[in-house]
């Protein structure tokens, strides 16, 4: 039985891996090269008491600059992963927008959390996104735009016009129907038809992260045995209050 629907097997084994290898490689060049970088003196000693040990406090940090690498892809991960959904094309890093779907015509930025582009840098997506889908002349005019927080805010699902404030103007910047702010569940949902597309990703990496682990890097008996405790988070990002 496949882990997904909308995706094979193959593709979703790839893209888990890629991430994993990233923090494999991270966490093998923090054991490397712990002493070169500067480690802030002050506030390790302040860190101290919540550990019993140095070593646990060693731990620690190798773990924080590991979930550090792994965070920065994570987005990229979603991205990928749509892109591989019938229909849609991921324009890659770099491109003029990440997603496209010609026979939707839809296209998308899509970023991790809401907290990735803030400020004064919300205007400069949505100007971004206007650029593309109301010039006459432009590949994408027409197109409906979505600037997508695969973790939102609030758990609350998403899908308005995105009206960021404009500091150059003083004002909201103007609404347009075909610039969209939208929560990564709603976005999965429209891309792939499927209600719960996410929370179906989440529920089964933990059985793709353990065959990476058990048949690529030949861990034997590795397992996530608390994987339920984890999927409480994706609730408390997700799910909808009554």
């Amino acid at each position: 039985m496949a882990y997904l629907d909308y995706v094979s097997d193959e593709i979703l084994i790839e893209e888990v891996k890629y991430i994993l290898d990233k923090a494999v490689a991270k966490r093998k060049a923090a054991e490397k090269e712990f002493n070169k970088n500067v480690i802030d003196p002050f506030g390790a000693l302040f860190e101290s008491p919540v550990f019993d040990r140095h070593a646990e406090w060693k731990e620690s940090e190798m773990i924080r600059q590991c979930q550090k690498t792994i965070q920065n892809h994570v987005g990229t991960f979603h991205q990928k992963l749509l892109g591989h959904v019938d229909g849609w094309e991921d324009l890659g890093t770099g491109g003029v927008v990440d997603l496209v779907c010609e026979g939707k015509k839809i296209i998308a930025e899509v970023k991790n959390k809401y907290s990735t582009v803030t400020g004064g840098k919300l205007a400069e997506q949505y100007h971004s996104l206007e650029g593309l889908v109301t010039p006459k002349h432009s590949r994408f005019k027409g197109y409906c735009s979505y600037f997508v927080n695969i973790i939102p805010r609030k758990p609350d699902r998403l899908n308005q016009v995105f009206t960021p404030s404009d500091k150059e103007t003083g004002k909201l910047c103007p609404v347009n129907e075909d610039i969209r702010v939208i929560d990564g569940a709603s976005f999965y949902t429209l891309v792939t038809g499927r209600p719960d597309a996410l929370k179906e990703l989440h529920a089964v990496l933990p059985q793709v992260i353990e065959h990476i682990y058990k048949t690529v890097y030949k861990v034997k008996g590795f397992s996530i045995s608390d994987s339920a405790d984890f999927s409480s988070y994706f609730d408390l990002a997700y799910k909808k209050k009554p």
